[in-house]
């Protein structure tokens, strides 16, 4: 199979966004917010998509350096699957603050579901694409 870099590249940047976005780009709430005691729920949140967001640019950098077919489908696999983890994070699993209105609420977690929704479309695309090009080489 000839080299493929731009799937592997877009989920290194997508996983790379999910992991500093809450940190660094678009800020969840500091540990002195009005609605939450000591350490708000959405810094929990952050964490875990910190951590969720390196495994999935792990994975995109593994795309990029190897070429096998079946590596890629498996790859794309665990982007995918990784992906509706992170989606799951602010929404389901861990949240946020209980106020609304919060910087969690207004901007990291709608970004954060922007980013995750392309990444999973992204990947479920390539998946697609690998099973129809090996099902046609078959």
């Amino acid at each position: 199979m000839k080299k493929i870099i731009i799937p592997g590249a877009a989920a290194a940047v997508f996983g790379l966004l999910i992991a500093l976005g809450p940190l660094y780009i678009f800020k969840v709430c500091s540990s002195g917010c009005s609605c939450c005691s000591d350490m708000p729920p959405c810094n929990f949140t952050a964490n875990a998509e910190l951590g969720l967001g390196f495994v999935i640019a792990a994975l995109g950098l593994c795309m990029i350096l190897f070429t096998n077919v079946q590596t890629h489908f498996g790859l794309a696999l665990g982007i995918f699957f990784s992906g509706i983890v992170a989606l799951f994070v602010p929404h389901v699993l861990i949240g946020g603050c209980a106020l609304t209105s919060m910087a969690c609420h207004r901007i990291a977690f709608p970004a954060l579901t922007v980013i995750t929704v392309l990444l999973l479309a992204a990947s479920a695309a390539y998946i697609i694409y690998i099973a129809v090009k090996k099902k046609a080489a078959d």
